[in-house]
């Protein structure tokens, strides 16, 4: 049934609007609750479609956002504090991540792409997770970011070129996206300068009572900038969005203000309408005949083993058995970047439109399973009769402090 766009309109903002309340009081991710809300307004059962472009457009523009927005939530300062051995074990996880994704992927008879999108994990949904059990600076919580900040942007980088391999084969074509990433690096270093040699004008990007939001309207402008750039390079405008917030996050290290800001746009607006045209595309009559659902099963555990094995390598970071698993556990949590890659691979013809629905059942169980997991296996962690807590200890192990924490 074809309904007049500003009905659409009014449904969509209201679901936008009271969905987070409603996931409040039931205890669901309102991420979840968009996506429920759309498969209700979409294929699976009412079956309405919004006349006019707005609400694709609406949903693709907070597709972008979401992007930018996992770039700005690494914290590059804390990155750099780590050694080379920590980062050589992080490589050593993803490497097996997606070699046991391969396997998985031969097993159930698909392809290459199939082990990108199994290597996915979700920064949207770890990072509140460790916030709220408040370990996100402890050397697990810190171990966790690192190896979902890698897993996102390589599994996104990965599936750019191998879009573009796809299409051009072994050619010139796969260098175009060189000058993309040294216009990156020049205006990175642009940008370092202005923010060194004039704070005072950088700072007002900061401030509260900035009436012109000089900030957003910078963020923004860096967004657009770099999906331009990775459209002219023959990239995915996701890799473009999400290394615009990286950018924002190498040079500005109080940018919470900002983030902020940029949340109650994203977060409380156009986000949520990308996850409700999601769930309107979704068909469960994909998903829920027997075999349909079984072999979305059967990816389930896949996705669960091909985080939780890797992870075991972390015991040579400091960490112990327990605390490995359970960093496991929560990087089973996909959402936001495997849609994305499930979008990207029907776009391309990688997947069919059941098997991207089968992804997005994936996504929705494994939103609910990991964090719900990491919330029973997390252990608080306790002062010893020495006053030290057991989190020092950790660092000290694991050579996460500084020099001067040492002495």
């Amino acid at each position: 049934m074809v309904i007049h766009s500003a009905w659409g309109l009014v449904l969509v903002t209201l679901g936008a609007a009271f969905l987070p309340g409603l996931g409040r009081w039931v205890r669901l991710p309102s991420v979840v609750l968009e996506i429920l809300f759309g498969i209700i307004l979409g294929k699976s059962f009412l079956n309405l479609q919004f006349s006019g472009e707005w609400l694709p457009f609406l949903a693709h523009l907070g597709f972008l956002i979401l992007m930018f927005h996992a770039g700005m939530e690494i914290n590059f300062v804390a990155l750099r504090q780590h050694s080379a051995k920590i980062y050589t074990v992080q490589a050593a996880v993803f490497a097996a991540t997606v070699g046991l994704s391969m396997v998985a992927a031969r097993f159930v008879g698909q392809g290459f792409y199939l082990a990108l999108i199994l290597s996915t994990t979700s920064l949207g949904l770890v990072v509140p997770a460790l916030r709220q059990a408040g370990t996100s600076q402890s050397p697990m919580g810190q171990t966790t970011l690192i190896a979902t900040t890698l897993a996102d942007f390589l599994t996104l980088f990965v599936i750019t070129v191998f879009v573009l391999w796809n299409e051009k084969g072994f050619s010139w074509a796969l260098v175009r996206p060189l000058p993309f990433f040294i216009g990156f690096g020049i205006l990175l270093k642009i940008v370092q300068f202005l923010a060194w040699w004039y704070p005072e004008k950088m700072h007002r990007l900061f401030q509260d009572d900035d009436s012109q939001e000089l900030g957003v309207r910078f963020s923004l402008a860096l967004l657009f900038l770099f999906v331009a750039l990775s459209s002219l390079s023959h990239l995915e405008p996701v890799l473009g969005a999400f290394i615009g917030g990286a950018m924002v996050s190498m040079v500005f290290r109080e940018k919470a203000q900002l983030e902020n800001k940029l949340s109650g746009f994203g977060y409380g607006f156009l986000i949520p309408i990308f996850f409700i045209h999601v769930g309107t595309q979704f068909d469960i009559a994909n998903v829920f005949s027997i075999d349909q659902f079984l072999f979305t099963l059967v990816l389930l555990g896949f996705a669960i083993v091909v985080k939780m094995l890797p992870s075991l390598l972390f015991v040579l970071t400091g960490l112990s058995f327990f605390q490995s698993l359970t960093v496991g556990v929560l990087m089973t949590s996909r959402l936001s970047l495997i849609i994305v890659a499930a979008t990207i691979g029907l776009e391309f013809g990688f997947i069919t439109a059941s098997f991207k629905d089968a992804i997005i059942l994936l996504a929705v169980m494994t939103c609910l399973i990991g964090p719900t997991l990491f919330k029973v296996m997390h252990r608080p962690e306790d002062q010893d009769d020495s006053g030290k807590s057991v989190i020092d200890k950790t660092r000290l192990k694991a050579g996460w402090l500084r020099e001067e924490e040492r002495n």
